[in-house]
């Protein structure tokens, strides 16, 4: 449920189009629906403007299903993260039609509508092993309805890749830099262009990135304004701030 189907509710109920007990049967599990395992938020479309993602650690591939099922029957779209390759392997003949990233460990079934007057969204990593953070992010704008640009492999250690990029960036709303190691990526691209820079610090690193917390201090203390940090490794939270902010 969305806003624009709860227009069209409303909107049938005062021409005649819909009896009031009809439309009571399709509104009657709003707020939630209490599955036992779980109460699912169908109203957090219309509040948010997505309907809820399904995290998917943690969760039996039964409950998985059922979960995507009922989002998929009241919205047309899921997002479920996490999703390693046993998992999905359990799961996914079991799912309406969808699309798959193992890299990012993420699926999308269907995707809201496009955003098609606003620009793409860049995504960026340091280096080749935070591509997958980085796809987490990228899925996530892309069942939003964003357009995406992936720009990989051009962190620091040969900063010409970045600044090679600079035309790309500054035609952009807002852009997600992904840094494990230093972390010092988003700072740079930070002081090159005025949008506003989402940080995903990755738990890629030697011992002394502590799993992700040496990124994650420096992006905190970055120096160049505009630069906002998520959690390590958050590349679906990355995706969806970068998704309000190109969208609204």
């Amino acid at each position: 449920m969305d806003e624009k189907k709860l227009k069209e509710i409303i909107g049938k109920i005062k021409n005649g189009g819909m009896s009031r007990q009809k439309a009571l049967e399709l509104l009657r599990q709003l707020p939630y629906q209490d599955m036992g395992y779980a109460k699912i938020d169908h109203h957090r479309a219309v509040r948010k403007g997505y309907p809820e993602v399904i995290y998917a650690e943690g969760k039996t591939p039964m409950q998985i299903i059922r979960i995507a099922g009922e989002i998929y029957n009241k919205s047309n779209t899921v997002l479920i993260t996490r999703v390693d390759n046993e998992k999905y392997a359990q799961i996914k003949g079991k799912l309406p039609a969808h699309y798959y990233s193992d890299k990012g460990r993420v699926i999308r079934i269907g995707r809201q509508a496009s955003c098609k007057t606003r620009p793409a969204v860049p995504v960026l990593t340091a280096g080749t092993s935070d591509i997958g953070v980085a796809e987490e992010a990228a899925v996530t704008l892309e069942a939003m309805g964003n357009r995406t640009e992936r720009i990989y492999d051009v962190g620091v250690a040969g900063i010409h890749r970045v600044l090679s990029q600079t035309k790309k960036l500054e035609k952009s709303r807002v852009i997600v830099v992904v840094a494990g190691m230093d972390g010092v990526l988003p700072s740079i691209v930070g002081g090159l262009v005025r949008q506003p820079v989402i940080a995903v610090p990755t738990s890629c690193g030697y011992g002394t990135s502590l799993s992700g917390l040496a990124p994650l201090l420096t992006m905190l203390n970055s120096c160049a304004p505009g630069v906002l940090v998520v959690n390590i490794d958050n590349g679906f939270g990355a995706g969806y701030a970068a998704s309000l902010i190109n969208c609204i």
